[in-house]
């Protein structure tokens, strides 16, 4: 199984305290901390990701349940009426992000802020949050990485002038967060709340 770089220090620690406890303590306090210690390996996993690919699709930049699909205008970087699906992550998703098109990147803005419920709509614009923008074939695209209650890290892999990859690996949330896209309001959105989705791999809206 593929692991994510940033997940190595935690990885290493949780077997290291596991070992200790092997040695040093009852079994019991083994067998409990166990669990944790395999939990930290299945959180940063990273899975190669293979799926629909297109100008004209959008896919999915985190895995999750879709908690928000909303119109409104979107003023710092697609500039007009968008379609905005919101995807929450818990703990046991993979926290990979990945990018919904081809692009390259033009807009990269970092907000310090609150670390409530991602799955909120309060979480848009309280939260500590991370965003790009993407030229695209389409047109301007936004995907915005939001930290949630044990959030305490946002990972955004590239600068502005990047040309990325549809499904190219974005970042990385640690611990429970959400991350939105916002897309042009003539793309039809094709997931509803409640959907599960899957990085990558799940087409959340299309433009005909």
């Amino acid at each position: 199984m593929r692991v994510a770089p940033e997940g190595w220090p935690f990885i290493l620690a949780a077997w290291a305290i596991a070992a200790l406890l092997g040695l040093f303590a009852p079994v019991w306090a083994a067998l409990l901390w166990l669990p944790i210690a395999v939990w930290v390996i299945a959180f940063f996993r990273d899975p190669v990701r293979e799926g629909p690919r297109g100008d004209n699709l959008v896919i999915a930049p985190a895995d999750g349940v879709v908690v928000s699909v909303k119109s409104m205008d979107e003023s710092d970087y697609v500039k007009a009426r968008t379609n905005r699906v919101s995807i929450f992550m818990n703990v046991f998703n993979v926290h990979v992000n990945r990018y919904p098109m081809n692009g390259t990147i033009e807009y990269r803005h970092y907000n310090r802020g609150a670390f409530g419920h991602a799955g909120t709509e309060k979480a848009s614009l309280d939260n500590e949050q991370s965003t790009i923008g993407l030229m695209t074939a389409r047109g301007r695209v936004l995907v915005r990485q939001i930290a949630g209650l044990v959030a305490r890290r946002i990972i955004t892999d590239h600068g502005v002038g990047t040309a990325v990859v549809q499904g190219e690996r974005m970042g990385l949330i640690r611990f429970g967060s959400r991350v939105d896209v916002f897309v042009s309001a003539t793309a039809k959105v094709l997931v509803h709340e409640g959907d599960k989705t899957v990085a990558g791999r799940t087409v959340v809206a299309q433009w005909e």
